[in-house]
């Protein structure tokens, strides 16, 4: 059993930058995938970023490659969502993911009925 909790959400401007945290509890941490998702009002869950276990593959989504990064911190059981150049079309709320697995490419970790464990979830808002 992983719990996720998430911070670092906040109402900025577009352009500013904002880093999301999730820490998870558990100790196995190191060997599961972690993702980050989003759901703006009125719309389905999507995909943003992934990052395999040892932090050497990761997979954006089409919309936030070259402005947000994703990285993660085994050995404080979390995971980061740097985000630089933030749009108003970013303003959503953006859920921590993860699930069990040690292998390399993430690029097909983009569904989120793969995930069996998430966050609660932290508001980003980006005003114009």
């Amino acid at each position: 059993q992983v719990q996720l909790v998430e911070s670092g959400g906040g109402l900025v401007q577009a352009g500013d930058s904002l880093r999301l945290s999730c820490t998870a509890s558990g100790r196995t941490f190191s060997s599961y995938v972690m993702a980050w998702f989003r759901q703006a009002p009125g719309k389905d869950r999507e995909f943003v970023a992934v990052i395999n276990w040892r932090s050497d593959s990761t997979f954006y989504a089409v919309s936030v490659k070259g402005r947000f990064t994703i990285s993660r911190d085994n050995a404080k059981n979390t995971v980061y969502l740097q985000m630089n150049s933030l749009k108003p079309e970013d303003t959503a709320v953006y859920y921590c993911a993860a699930r069990s697995g040690t292998y390399y490419s993430v690029s097909r970790d983009t569904n989120h009925g793969e995930y069996a464990y998430w966050g609660q979830g932290t508001q980003v808002t980006v005003s114009s």
